[in-house]
């Protein structure tokens, strides 16, 4: 099991900028649909929302990334490395 667990952090380690770009991506499409129909339903007007959407779309994918890779590179909140004495 220990193998294990080192092989999936170098793996891990290996791909993580990848993977954060894809969840950034991912996450600011969910974000940005979300803020323009917000803003269509404030406003009244889908061309207002969908400038917004597309101004905050940048800003928003740059600031969840940054997020991410400051979450990843110094906090272990919420990971557990399997303790080889358990069973």
């Amino acid at each position: 099991m220990d193998g294990k667990y080192v092989e999936r952090k170098i793996i891990n380690i290996m791909v993580s900028r990848k993977r954060h770009i894809l969840k950034t991506i991912s996450w600011r499409i969910i974000g940005t649909i979300d803020t323009f129909l917000l803003s269509w339903l404030i406003t009244g007007s889908w061309k207002i929302g969908l400038s917004i959407g597309g101004v905050e779309v940048v800003t928003k994918m740059i600031l969840y990334y940054l997020h991410e890779r400051v979450w990843y590179k110094f906090s272990n909140f919420g990971i557990n490395p399997k303790n080889k004495n358990k069973k």
